[in-house]
């Protein structure tokens, strides 16, 4: 679980810890590449569950490791979000809406609604393209500041940043009066009544098919954010195993998670204790691979249990240390420091250790 000596805090691991809060937040017609906005509480969902749920199953540290974990999730998703592939369809996905209200609209102007469907679906199609135009913003800055060197990033950092904060706002804006217009298209819709559908049927049946989809969209994301929410609480390692197969290596390499030092665990009966001479209740010793004399540290019971899977040590488990003193079972800590080169439990960098100063 935790370690074997006393434990560092977060605030006392490395600040350069390359989790970060997501920039924008998406709007709820996006197709999947709106921006960072669709996991916004799964720390405080993590957090939540670990505080009201069994003591037993999650403690403390468990939570922290969970809270790390939905970090690196949203900042994965914000990857997601502009990657090109889902920018491209979000761009056509919008399109799509665009075209399909310019024709409906062109089609449908012999019919006279008694309520103003058609400014409805103009200022539904407005909010569309200002989304793309976002979206497209943001990619485009996302390509520049990846695709430039060391000093042209120094040189752009500012307008770089000037730029986030402006997509930011206007994203925000738009989702907000993306709300506010759902408000305004739903009272007038239930205003017209059944008359619409005789007076204007083509643009009262695409107004039901537009509120009836950003209806099941904030569904959709609202599910899908409990669904990852309760997966990182209770199969933390499913969401790691499916990160590490889908996603390329950013974290550690092979070498350097070969690097650090692997145990092998050894539970330890009464027997056991006795030859020790140890009287506190022990759950097991560690004893270090491949060192002559063998280095052993002795774990009592609540530290004999892994705080990614929440499984404790079974006899013979193979275990790995970080520099920072905390222990995991192999199998979960390497896929994570794969795809995460920190600490899931106090988020310290493993690689910018093994860096001398001549390397920093």
């Amino acid at each position: 679980m935790a370690s074997a000596a006393s434990p560092p805090r977060s605030g006392d691991a490395s600040p350069s810890s390359p989790l970060l809060p997501s920039p924008t937040s998406p709007d709820r017609r996006s197709g999947g590449g709106g921006g960072g906005g669709l996991l916004p509480g799964l720390r405080g969902a993590a957090r939540f569950l670990g505080r009201t749920g069994s003591r037993r199953l999650m403690r403390e540290p468990s939570v922290a490791v969970r809270e790390t974990a939905a970090e690196h999730l949203e900042e994965r998703q914000t990857d997601w979000a502009y990657s090109k592939p889902v920018v491209v369809l979000d761009v056509l996905w919008n399109l799509a809406f665009v075209a399909v209200a310019a024709a409906v609209l062109a089609a449908s102007l012999p019919e006279s609604p008694s309520v103003p469907l058609r400014v409805w679906l103009a200022g539904y199609v407005l909010q569309c393209l200002f989304h793309v135009l976002c979206v497209t913003v943001e990619y485009r800055r996302r390509r520049e500041a990846r695709g430039g060197g060391f000093g042209a990033d120094q040189g752009a950092a500012a307008d770089g940043d000037f730029k986030l904060s402006i997509v930011k706002h206007l994203e925000s804006a738009n989702t907000m009066f993306s709300f506010i217009w759902w408000i305004i298209g739903f009272y007038w819709i239930s205003a017209g009544g059944q008359a619409l559908s005789h007076d204007a049927p083509q643009l009262y049946w695409l107004s039901i098919v537009f509120l009836a989809f950003d209806v099941f969209f904030v569904v959709f994301c609202v599910a899908l954010a409990c669904v990852i929410g309760i997966a990182v609480c209770c199969c933390l390692p499913c969401i790691i195993a499916i990160l590490y197969a889908v996603t390329d290596q950013e974290g550690a390499s092979e070498e350097d998670i070969n690097n650090l030092s692997k145990f092998k665990f050894r539970t330890m009966g009464d027997a056991d204790k006795l030859v020790a001479g140890i009287a506190a209740p022990v759950g097991g010793v560690m004893t270090e691979c491949g060192t002559n004399p063998p280095v052993e540290h002795f774990l009592s019971a609540e530290d004999a249990e892994c705080c990614i899977c929440l499984c404790p040590y079974e006899d013979g488990a193979e275990l790995r240390e970080l520099p920072c003193n905390h222990h995991f079972h192999c199998t979960c800590i390497d896929k994570w420091l794969h795809i995460n080169a920190t600490c899931p439990l106090c988020k310290f960098n493993i690689i910018k250790s093994n860096l001398g100063p001549e390397d920093v």
